[in-house]
């Protein structure tokens, strides 16, 4: 830990006499340098019932550094440069995808390193320019993620505007080009166009419109409803509605880039409260599936942080399976409070949205999940978290559970962040 932080300020001052030595030629090329970094060890443990495959166990740590400093004296000028590396310390008792390990369970952290951010910003008024690689979220992630459980974090290579000129109004838009992370290697080039606008009538509501033009694969358009109001308790909610249809953007010369079609949709209704640090909350999700005739398609959200929906246990991490889509409803509830930290359990039940052959069982399973984290005392910075994941599978005779099996995932986990002027 303490040879991450010396390197950071070591290259602080790099930076910083690079501008002094440039400020007396009269060329100003950095200044104002930033730096900040996260450090993230992690033993994670998978067991997964009658696979055929051994237990997969990872001890892992990810390393990400990012500099941003002001760009050749230009007001609002700005360049970010970030490193982001995951170190297995030669323990390869599971299968990244990567190691060939594949004798035991997956456990996608590989041992590699990438350029997670390299990038050109320019601010002028309330617009703000962005050229370059960076890790982009959009609104809650469910469509547009960096999945940043994992330890190789995505990254998004695009031009980008964000408009903020009008009062209450957030306008995004943006050309993306490639993406990479999460597994060793995953690099995609693309030709995508990214649009949100979000506008807050109130706390009571906020309104978000979208569409996700992702080259070759679909058209991803939607409107999601959001906000807060007091009901003798104070409840937040989400009401989202989405539907994919044929990709507009083409990528590629194969015929399976070409006029690629898609039909699906999405609906989320969240409610959630807070009292007096209890935390309560009902949801449910659905992603549309595929029917006899094949007419239809299974929703897919593929480049979004799917961890955090459907449960933890990543048994529908794969985006665009099962074939007959998914039904999630979940319920949560947990505690928090200074001192204590956080502790949150959630149960979810999983059925398909449609099941092609008739008299087909729906069921695919059940799942407990449950959290603990808190700050860990006298170091500034720095959180621990204990994580838990148990599937269990539905029907074994569904036509879309069948490779499904009994699934049990447990973390623990240090992480340190730390910024630097």
């Amino acid at each position: 830990m303490k040879k991450i932080i010396m390197s950071a300020v070591a290259l602080t001052a790099i930076m910083g006499s690079v501008n002094v030595a440039s400020a007396a030629d009269g060329i100003n090329i950095f200044s104002d340098v930033k730096v900040k970094g996260q450090i993230r060890p992690r033993a994670e443990y998978v067991d997964v019932t009658d696979n055929g495959r051994d237990k997969g166990a990872a001890l892992t740590a990810r390393t990400h550094l990012v500099v941003s400093a002001g760009l050749l004296g230009v007001e609002n000028l700005s360049a970010t440069v970030g490193i982001q590396s995951v170190n297995n310390f030669g323990y390869t008792h599971y299968d990244s995808k990567a190691n060939g390990q594949d004798q035991y369970e997956v456990i996608k952290d590989p041992n590699f390193a990438m350029l997670s951010e390299a990038s050109l910003n320019y601010k002028t008024g309330k617009t703000a320019l962005h050229a370059g690689r960076s890790q982009l979220n959009l609104d809650n992630q469910r469509f547009i993620g960096t999945v940043g459980w994992r330890q190789l974090e995505r990254s998004y290579d695009t031009v980008s505007a964000t408009d903020n000129s009008i009062e209450n109004l957030k306008i995004f838009a943006a050309y993306l080009y490639g993406t990479q992370g999460v597994g060793a290697g995953d690099t995609a080039e693309t030709n995508s166009v990214l649009l949100n606008v979000k506008y807050k009538v109130g706390d009571a509501l906020t309104v978000t419109a979208y569409d996700y033009m992702l080259s070759s694969l679909s058209d991803t358009l939607g409107l999601s409803l959001t906000g807060k109001f007091d009901a003798g308790a104070k409840f937040t909610y989400r009401a989202e509605y989405a539907l994919q249809k044929d990709a507009t953007m083409e990528y590629g010369s194969a015929s399976t880039q070409k006029n690629v079609k898609a039909d699906a949709t999405y609906y989320n209704l969240d409610l959630a409260t807070n009292i007096s640090g209890v935390i309560a909350g009902l949801n449910y999700e659905v992603l549309s599936g595929k029917n006899a005739d094949n007419t239809k398609t299974t929703f897919n959200p593929k480049n979004g942080t799917n961890h955090k929906f459907n449960g933890w246990a990543d048994v529908f991490y794969v985006a665009g399976k099962p074939d007959g889509g998914l039904k999630d409803a979940n319920i949560r509830l947990g505690y928090k409070a200074k001192g204590f930290g956080k502790v949150l359990a959630v149960y979810h039940n999983y059925t398909a949205d449609t099941t092609i052959t008739t008299g087909a069982s729906n069921n695919l399973g059940s799942e407990i999940d449950v959290v603990y984290v808190n700050k860990i005392p006298g170091v500034n910075g720095l959180k621990g978290l204990l994580k838990f994941a148990s599937f269990s599978k539905g029907d074994v005779a569904n036509e879309f559970d069948a490779s499904k099996k009994d699934k049990q995932v447990v973390w623990a986990q240090l992480d340190y962040k730390f910024t630097t002027k």
